[in-house]
């Protein structure tokens, strides 16, 4: 009896936060259909042909526009980097698909509050010119031609089909490809295409936190993370926060609900951001 009390309780507290986050991902991936049913891949990769600063801010548009599904991101900016896109446009796409997404910074207030969001889109931010700087100084065509050759192999990956199948909708303004039948269609079929991407994973990171949160108690989270010692807490929970993500292997919208029973057994502000980075690192 008292197993499935508790298997209870896991339960209840992960339907508890899915229901939290619904609305939330309900939002960002119509907005995220929206702008995939009007902008084709082939004009993307065509906007991002540079590695210029307008080039690299429209790669973070349109990664935080896109799917949130970490995968879907790698096989997109492959997809892109083919068509004509930039190496460092597609890496900075891949960045910011993967955690500037909007449903990311959404449920991140929902759950966490605003400074999560805050320090995710900072972070992101200073990443993506880190990422800049780094490839102008290292990056040589070699390099960029290596790249291509290994892309250009088509080794398949999670999320190939995602990234194939363009269905956006040309010819027109913006709201009458948006507004017209085939637009309402194109906006659905992403719109359901992006749940399928990220259901699993948000689904083991929803049950994973409602195991933790439910069958671990408050004092091992205090003893692990050093919480009454802030000066090792604050050291160590950067560094503990990658290896909990890389185990608990889940994209980065999935890890927000794990994130906040970390955040609320004792880790560091440091190390719940450092974990929701390491979304990164698992791919």
């Amino acid at each position: 009896m008292q197993i499935l009390t508790s298997i209870g309780q896991a339960l209840f507290t992960s339907l508890s936060m899915f229901w939290e986050i619904l609305w939330p991902l309900i939002l960002g991936f119509t907005l995220s259909g929206i702008v995939q049913a009007v902008v084709s891949h082939q004009a993307m990769a065509k906007a991002l042909g540079g590695d210029r600063p307008a080039n690299l801010t429209l790669a973070t548009l349109f990664g935080i526009a896109s799917s949130s599904c970490s995968y879907a991101a790698v096989a997109l900016a492959r997809s892109i980097f083919l068509k004509g896109a930039s190496f460092t446009s597609a890496m900075v796409f891949e960045l910011a698909s993967t955690n500037l997404v909007i449903e990311l910074g959404i449920i991140l207030v929902v759950l966490m509050g605003w400074p999560f969001m805050a320090a995710e889109f900072v972070g992101g931010i200073l990443m993506v010119i880190f990422i800049a700087v780094i490839f102008r100084l290292t990056l040589t065509p070699k390099l960029v031609q290596m790249a291509r050759a290994h892309a250009e192999k088509g080794l398949m990956g999670r999320m190939e089909g995602h990234a194939a199948m363009d269905m956006s909708v040309s010819g027109g303004s913006f709201f009458s490809r948006l507004l017209s039948p085939r637009g309402f269609t194109a906006v659905s079929n992403f719109f359901v295409m992006d749940w399928a991407s990220v259901w699993v994973d948000i689904a083991l990171g929803l049950l994973i936190a409602g195991a933790l949160a439910a069958w671990v108690p408050n004092s091992f989270w205090n003893a692990f993370f050093f919480s009454n010692n802030p000066t090792i807490a604050k050291i160590e929970g950067p560094l503990v926060g990658p290896l909990v993500a890389v185990f608990s292997f889940v994209c980065s919208v999935g890890n927000v609900p794990l994130a906040a029973v970390l955040w609320r057994g004792g880790i560091s502000f440091g190390g719940v951001v450092s974990f929701i980075f390491a979304d990164l690192i698992i791919l």
